[in-house]
């Protein structure tokens, strides 16, 4: 869709061309949603991705994710083998049940600051122990660990003029088992429950992430694999009704019958018993 409002578009080539921030701007990456509806409200777009950031590298630390990757390159990246947890990045990439055409443009980082439940980039980097690099409007940066950046459906921690630099994945989280379960209400349908699940074979600790059926990540630890009814219980104590999301692809009782269920799944695989 044409912006028929935009007066300008800026291409920054390093951070200190970035312009001060003002109303009617929008930051540019994929655009997949940008272009997708009406703006009126923009009348200048930041294009990120000149400022030539590389997409995605590993090294002994972990994963470096630009927020300008596409889910393209992320997809098609070569992880090393050693990293168990590395099938849940190719997993939450079909998550997205896109075009190639979108695949090609959409980034992390747009998928990351749209907020949406079902970002499916929110859901595999608040399970991996992702913590994103800001840069503050007025210079400097900040990091927040992603289970923190969502803070409700479409909202996040971002102030005016921040800018989302990349996704830092540990390789401490990569070597973990996990199990990825995700739900819809058709085949091809928007995520209405995603749950990732991570053991770690060092001390055995138990992670469970529930996003997409809530309005924002939930993370939920255990010292050990729980019981089937201790799982239950923290679901239930630690995910209040008004958490629980509520639109078309999914109504808030659906999500919270299937959240255990699913959850369920997750515990049992990791337990090794049958999928």
């Amino acid at each position: 869709m044409d912006l028929n409002t935009i007066a300008e578009v800026v291409l920054p080539r390093q951070r200190d061309h970035v312009p001060r921030w003002s109303a009617g701007d929008a930051l540019l990456a994929g655009g997949t949603w940008l272009f997708s509806e009406p703006q009126h409200h923009l009348k200048r777009l930041i294009d990120l991705t000149t400022l030539g950031w590389p997409p995605i590298e590993a090294d002994g630390q972990g994963l470096h994710i630009a927020a300008t990757c596409t889910v393209a390159k992320l997809h098609e990246f070569p992880v090393p083998a050693a990293w168990s947890a590395a099938p849940l990045i190719g997993q939450c990439c079909r998550a997205f049940l896109a075009s190639f055409k979108i695949w090609n443009t959409a980034t992390v980082g747009g998928n990351i600051c749209m907020s949406l439940p079902a970002g499916p980039m929110i859901s595999l980097a608040s399970a991996l122990d992702g913590v994103a690099t800001i840069w503050a409007a007025g210079g400097g940066e900040r990091r927040v660990p992603v289970i923190e950046f969502v803070t409700g459906a479409r909202k996040n921690v971002l102030r005016p003029g921040e800018i989302l630099r990349q996704i830092d994945i540990p390789a401490s989280a990569l070597g973990r088992r996990a199990a990825f379960r995700q739900l819809s209400l058709s085949p091809l349908g928007r995520s209405a429950v995603l749950l990732i699940g991570t053991l770690s074979p060092q001390d055995g600790v138990f992670d469970l992430t529930v996003t997409a059926a809530t309005v924002r990540p939930v993370r939920l630890s255990f010292p050990k694999l729980p019981e089937v009814d201790a799982l239950k219980q923290r679901i239930a104590a630690e995910i209040p009704d008004e958490l629980y999301h509520d639109d078309v692809h999914g109504a808030p009782a659906w999500r919270k019958q299937m959240t255990p269920l699913l959850a369920e799944d997750v515990r049992n695989e990791l337990a090794g018993g049958a999928a």
